[in-house]
């Protein structure tokens, strides 16, 4: 009597991020009896999850094409046969609820905790316990690539963990949800900053704080960018919530810097397992030209590594940027020592 050949389970991990998936993939229970599939928007993972591939699906939120509110909301509209478990940076009580009122059965936040997520698997009955030799070595053999765009993907995904937390933070001291983009991520000279900071400026005259961090692998500056109007805006809404007389222009600037930049400097700290020292905050200019501010700021170094997080507060009409500016010369070795941490290399 022949014995049925069972087929591994197919999972499915939806994120943007190469360096995401790559890691999502090695935090799966060593050897789970499983086929994974990749998908890097919400679209492909509708395809895939359409042919067969997405039995259970790990979706992350913040995506181009189709975001994981979009892809949860086509799943449940079309009724696709796939158990969703959110995979995501923006851990924001409000993105919880809103995905699990849409069919999530649970919410992993990054970076992930491997035995949480056994715990998860075990909880609904995905995961027994049960290995086999292949799947360990086909889940050991999912490396991290050098480049300089898998650089730049692994610092996109490290800030979205982190801009998450800042956002999170955010979202309790306004008691608002808090929109959270892509973050944009370029190498760019010194000299070239001015194009990277064009879509901010919009001609409008800016106010700046910014914050210094070090530590033995990276160093860097965190600046905290308000046009007039959104410095106004926030204003209101700080004197709404501490039901207080309306803050000054610089409160609110040192107020928000310390909650956004404190949050961010910590979630990078957090996944790189180190300790940053960090400078008290430094208004950078009021009512000033963005471009000649920030450059003057990071002149000392000539090549940087720009990311740009750009915050919203939908409802309250408010919209400001935060740039983590990290030196080219520090890229290689903080890169390898976040390699080493996710036993990626």
């Amino acid at each position: 009597m022949e014995e049925t050949q069972l087929m591994s389970l197919p999972v499915l991990i939806c994120d943007d991020s190469a360096f995401a998936r790559k890691a999502m993939a090695r935090s799966l229970p060593d050897g789970w009896d499983i086929d994974i599939s990749f998908a890097a928007h919400g679209q492909e993972a509708i395809d895939a999850i359409k042919q067969g591939k997405g039995d259970i699906l790990f979706l992350d939120l913040n995506m181009p094409v189709m975001d994981g509110y979009e892809t949860m909301q086509a799943i449940r509209e079309q009724d696709l046969p796939t158990m969703v478990i959110v995979v995501s940076g923006d851990v924001q009580e409000e993105a919880h609820k809103r995905m699990k009122a849409m069919g999530a059965i649970d919410f992993i936040r990054k970076p992930i905790d491997n035995a949480k997520l056994t715990d998860i698997l075990s909880k609904y009955g995905i995961y027994n316990g049960e290995t086999s030799a292949a799947n360990r070595a086909k889940q050991k053999d999912v490396k991290v690539g050098s480049s300089q765009e898998e650089k730049i993907d692994a610092f996109r995904e490290i800030s979205n963990v982190a801009m998450g937390q800042a956002g999170e933070s955010l979202a309790q001291v306004f008691k608002q949800f808090v929109n959270l983009p892509i973050p944009n991520v370029s190498m760019v000279h010194t000299n070239e900053l001015a194009m990277t900071l064009a879509s901010i400026d919009s001609e409008q005259q800016v106010s700046a704080v910014s914050k210094g961090f070090v530590s033995k692998h990276i160093k860097g500056e965190a600046i905290i960018i308000f046009n007039d109007a959104n410095i106004k805006s926030v204003r209101n809404l700080l004197g709404r919530q501490r039901h207080s007389t309306l803050p000054s222009d610089i409160e609110v600037l040192m107020d928000v810097s310390n909650i956004i930049i404190g949050a961010c400097i910590n979630g990078l700290s957090e996944q790189l397992e180190v300790r940053f020292t960090h400078n008290s905050p430094i208004i950078l200019g009021i009512h000033c030209d963005l471009n000649e501010m920030v450059t003057n700021n990071i002149s000392r170094w000539e090549q940087v590594l720009v990311i740009e997080i750009a915050y919203a507060i939908s409802k309250e009409n408010i919209n400001f940027e935060l740039l983590l500016v990290i030196p080219g010369t520090e890229i290689d070795a903080t890169f390898k020592q976040l390699l080493d941490i996710r036993g990626a290399a």
